[in-house]
């Protein structure tokens, strides 16, 4: 739907007279763009870089202010209300939080830990930052506040979810389980938690002896069923055996030993109960292997699977998960070409369809969008990183904001013309391909979106521009003309440059103006980062 030019005040956080200088780059815009996605610059790049003190000065400007409180709840609400693109910034601010001179800060970081520390490696990875900031500082990290903290991190957890934690998940960042209850001297809260302390601490020998003539609670019991099954799996070369505690006992293929990953049975039990995201990534391994034949029961099941519109709501996959899991299984081989495989033809079939099925999981922004593709020379490459072409990309986000945002313009661009798409919602994506390349291809011009809306007074809260790299070769400079454009209309409007195959660019301000950002490269993090700018959540 093409955006109308009407009040600015039906999006009203947008209007540029809610603040007197909306677009001003803060320490706290910085920070927030650093929890999001690990750099404090107005630059996303799909490939994550080590963080460390250097790339956190906003941060600390921000503790050294005083300031330290806010910084805790900024960590918590993009936790909670926005979408983190990588976990691992979160929990370094909470880690160098944790240790300020500023006792409520200490504080605040501690009691956020179980909100932000969802998962083990999480936990892990927040023990390695406290180490790693500590070692400056020739100090122990182990104090009271931290015992406390992993302790009630481990009794907060339900009793399964834990005992498949502590099996999964033994270690990461150098760090186990075992030295995590030994260091924080952890007293467990329930006889659940003090049986899964002992299994790690003491193993499960001790487990056995402990527990064999005891009158045991029914959460107990089945705890004990699990980690028996664990057991079992460890020193079992039956595939049948292992099979059959997969089956019963949903253990996942973290759980098994290597050897079990060559049997077919194996990966058959495995697949049952497999997430959809695991099931799609190995896709290709499970072809080559030849656990999914071509005509067999196995590959109609995985069809059905794929194509269950209730098993992809659940899953929350978007459209473009599923397309570069099909790009990719249409290559027929892994990343480092060791693995090879046939494509099976019924389960690409199976993919196109998830994938227009998937746009139902899309949560709206409820903004007025301009989606622009840049249709120069520049779109027949590969996005940085995946097995999807940039056409395809480009092409697959249109359809994205036509379907899910009510007020979308697409807009084809290159060479000093630009023209309007018509995508409707019966369209396929080879279609919308080559509705978006009807106009002859020249050199890219960033500026040409943002040029026609001003000239035909379109309002538009978010202009999203898809090209190869970053660069403009017309007269007007892009910053630029989105100033002019929100000057003469009147709202605070933002603007996000895709460079699908760049590995730098260089049209945002990341100096003067937090509504501008450029992407490097295109994955779900970027489709992340794209709807928290547009939220106003970075």
């Amino acid at each position: 739907m093409e955006p109308s030019g009407q009040d600015a005040n039906d999006h009203g956080q947008n209007s540029v007279g809610d603040s007197e200088h909306p677009w001003e780059v803060t320490d706290m815009t910085r920070l927030r763009r650093f929890i999001c996605y690990g750099s404090e610059m107005a630059i996303y790049d799909t490939k994550e870089h080590r963080l460390g003190m250097e790339s956190a000065l906003a941060l600390l400007s921000l503790l050294q202010e005083g300031r330290g409180c806010e910084v805790v709840e900024e960590v918590k609400r993009l936790a909670l209300e926005g979408r983190p693109v990588r976990a691992n910034p979160s929990l370094f601010a909470l880690a160098v939080c944790s240790q300020h001179l500023d006792l409520n800060t200490r504080q605040g970081a501690f009691r956020a830990l179980s909100e932000v520390c969802r998962a083990p490696e999480h936990l892990f990875t927040f023990i390695q930052y406290k180490k790693e900031a500590k070692e400056r500082m020739r100090c122990g990290i182990w104090g009271r506040a931290l015992r406390k903290a992993v302790s009630d991190w481990y009794n907060k957890q339900d009793a399964m979810g834990l005992a498949l934690a502590v099996t999964k998940y033994k270690t990461r960042e150098g760090w186990s389980h075992q030295d995590l209850l030994r260091l924080s001297h952890a007293k467990p809260a329930n006889e659940a938690i003090v049986l899964i302390s002992k299994y790690v601490m003491k193993g499960w020998k001790e487990v056995q002896g402990a527990y064999a003539d005891k009158e045991n609670s029914e959460e107990v019991i089945k705890v004990l069923s699990y980690l028996e099954a664990v057991e079992k799996v460890k020193h079992s070369a039956d595939e049948m055996e292992v099979s059959h505690l997969i089956e019963e006992h949903s253990l996942e293929r973290e759980q098994l030993l290597t050897d079990h990953l060559k049997s077919k049975v194996v990966w058959k039990a495995l697949l049952k109960e497999m997430p959809m995201e695991s099931m799609l990534r190995t896709l290709g391994k499970m072809t080559a292997d030849q656990v999914l034949e071509p005509g067999s029961s196995d590959v109609a099941e995985v069809c059905e699977r794929i194509q269950s519109e209730a098993a992809l709501k659940k899953a929350k996959l978007h459209p473009f998960s599923v397309l570069t899991a099909s790009e990719n299984y249409k290559r027929g081989q892994g990343n480092r070409g060791k693995v090879k495989w046939e494509p099976d033809v019924d389960i690409i079939k199976a993919l196109d369809s998830a994938f227009y099925k998937c746009f139902t999981n899309v949560e709206p922004a409820g903004k007025r969008f301009m989606v622009a593709v840049d249709i120069s020379t520049s779109l027949s490459s590969i996005v940085k990183g995946t097995s999807v072409s940039t056409a395809v990309a480009a092409a697959a986000m249109a359809m994205v904001f036509a379907r899910t945002e009510a007020e979308t313009q697409v807009m084809a661009y290159s060479e000093g013309a630009i023209v309007p798409c018509t995508i409707t919602e019966g369209m396929s994506l080879r279609q919308v391909a080559t509705e978006l390349v009807k106009i002859p291809s020249g050199y890219t011009d960033c500026a040409l979106p943002v040029l026609w809306a001003s000239e035909k007074t379109i309002t538009v809260d978010m202009f999203i521009i898809f090209t190869n790299s970053a660069c403009w070769h017309g007269e007007a400079n892009p910053a630029e003309c989105l100033r002019m454009y929100r000057h003469k209309m009147g709202i605070f409007s933002k603007l996000m440059v895709c460079g699908l195959t760049s590995n730098g660019l260089s049209i945002a301000d990341p100096a003067e103006d937090r509504g501008m950002l450029d992407l490097c490269g295109f994955d779900l993090g970027a489709i992340e980062v794209i709807r928290n700018l547009a939220l106003d959540l970075i």
